[in-house]
């Protein structure tokens, strides 16, 4: 039998998903009664999974691609998500059953039929490591990483990738990230702090509409950074969440 792993990579690279590594599942599932449930919901047996992400604009190169070859992609309501299903059930799932595995995804935008901690499953699996920023960042790619899929399996593999161990932040002396941010949301003593942000992004909108300036700050990795049309793109996506979170909150206070 073929390497599930390796054909995994091989398959994937051409659409920019060069983030991939397998763990196994005894070690998601390890976190918490939750996750062993959210697991057997979507496979029974599974015994491992693998990982899929990307760094730098690979993706979005490949998305574009696809969207120009398919009139009427970018009018869906979620054209990267929609891509990326296509990409996992259309190319990678019939391969691994190629190859007699029992296999099923699941995906961080889908919380049917049941939800993962993607953030978790990308640190155990090595594909990032927890940053000042609030994100994953990466040895290589910085903070220019997503986190997109999970394949589960019936067979063991365990092969993380190359952000076990990784831990930047305390040993940056540039910390740029921090100077960057306009409202002073990052710090080297506490991280990012969310309500912070959202309450700027939602009310000075036009500051921060195209990009994140303290991740766009950061050290590591400028060279992968997401290309503009893609970053415009994911920050519309956050405002609209934080733009809600901010109501929530205003509320709140108003109540008190």
């Amino acid at each position: 039998m073929k390497d599930p792993l390796e054909l995994v990579r091989a398959l994937a690279a051409p659409y920019g998903f060069n983030l991939v590594a397998a763990i196994p599942t005894s070690r998601y599932t390890a976190t918490g009664a939750g996750a062993a449930s959210s697991v057997r919901a979507v496979h029974p047996r599974a015994r491992s999974m693998i990982v899929l992400g990307n760094g730098g604009g690979g993706l979005w190169r490949a998305l574009s691609a696809h969207a120009a070859a398919h009139p009427g992609w970018w009018d869906r309501q979620h054209p990267l998500d929609d891509f990326t299903c296509e990409v996992v059930g259309r190319r990678l799932l019939p391969a691994l059953a190629g190859l007699g595995l029992e296999a099923a995804a699941a995906f961080p935008f889908l919380d049917s039929p049941v939800s993962f901690n993607f953030i978790e499953i990308a640190r155990l699996a090595g594909l990032g490591t927890p940053s000042i920023l609030g994100v994953l960042v990466h040895p290589v790619y910085g903070p220019w990483i997503a986190f997109r899929a999970a394949i589960f399996l019936d067979v063991d593999l365990d092969q993380p990738g190359a952000a076990v161990g990784f831990d930047p932040c305390p040993r940056c002396a540039a910390r740029t990230c921090i100077s960057a941010c306009p409202v002073g949301a990052v710090s080297a003593a506490t991280g990012w702090n969310a309500a912070r942000c959202a309450v700027y992004r939602a009310e000075v909108e036009a500051d921060c509409a195209p990009r994140c300036h303290a991740r766009a700050g950061c050290v590591l990795g400028p060279e992968h950074r997401y290309p503009d049309d893609e970053l415009e793109y994911h920050q519309r996506r956050a405002l609209a969440a934080m733009r809600t979170y901010y109501e929530q909150h205003r509320h709140e206070k108003n109540r008190e």
